[in-house]
């Protein structure tokens, strides 16, 4: 475990982590990203219980919650993230926890039916390890779903609405940023090919039922984008994912 990479990222994210507020959070799946209404991927959520790894503001188990789960608990690495989600869940029997999701800090084996990540999972620094924590935390029977950046869209480079690939998707570095979201704060996130995280699924003991490269919303389908150059453009994710989404079975 890099430890000197979770504590800058720690640092970093108490001091953006009022940009997502509610951002990337359920039935949302991420940026131009068909959301759970549409796509259906968890079971019966009533009475059971969740776990949310990365649960940042507490949008998403405040979702679970109002889909009748039972038992709400979250993890996230942010002391920021953590406050904002006790606030958004005030009145809730909620389970919260700061720490690293590579960190095992304790939490019930064999207890949840239901463990997800909202843009989050690909912030781990140690994939194998956080595979196998959340493995160990499902009931024999249970699922594990989480979203992420699709591992080919941040090699796709958009330059007066031409798309090109830049850089090398070989390349399993990290990504550096100096000042992520324009603030004094430095973010390292790794980059990983597709494969990496299939194969870190079945090595934990996972079977995948489903993986979803999704198209944009329903209602967002036939609009006629402009052209952008931004990372996250609507033009773009109608030509490529911006996420991809993986639905596992313990």
């Amino acid at each position: 475990m890099n430890i000197d990479i979770l504590e800058q990222n720690r640092t970093s994210w108490n001091t953006v982590a009022r940009h997502f507020n509610g951002v990337d959070a359920l039935p949302g799946y991420g940026t131009f990203t068909q959301s759970e209404e549409e796509l259906r991927l968890f079971d019966a959520i009533e009475g059971k219980n969740v776990l949310d790894i990365g649960c940042g503001s507490g949008h998403s188990l405040l979702y679970m919650s109002e889909q009748g789960a039972k038992d709400l608990w979250g993890v996230d690495l942010s002391d920021s993230q953590i406050e904002r989600a006790r606030e958004i869940l005030s009145g809730l029997d909620a389970q919260l926890y700061c720490a690293a999701m590579e960190q095992d800090i304790g939490l019930p084996e064999q207890y949840f039916d239901i463990v997800y990540s909202i843009y989050a999972i690909g912030w781990t620094v140690n994939l194998d390890r956080t595979f196998e924590l959340i493995y160990s935390y499902l009931r024999p029977g249970g699922t594990f779903i989480f979203s992420w950046d699709h591992p080919l869209y941040v090699h796709l480079r958009s330059e007066n609405g031409i798309i090109s690939l830049n850089g090398s998707y070989q390349d399993e570095g990290s990504v550096h940023y100096a000042n992520f979201k324009g603030e004094n704060a430095p973010m390292t996130i790794p980059k990983r090919k597709f494969s990496t995280y299939l194969n870190a699924l079945v090595k934990a003991g996972f079977s995948i039922e489903q993986v979803v490269e999704p198209d944009v919303p329903h209602e967002l389908k036939d609009t006629e984008a402009e052209m952008s150059d931004r990372y996250y453009s609507l033009s773009k994710a109608q030509q490529f994912p911006t996420s991809f989404i993986v639905k596992a079975r313990k």
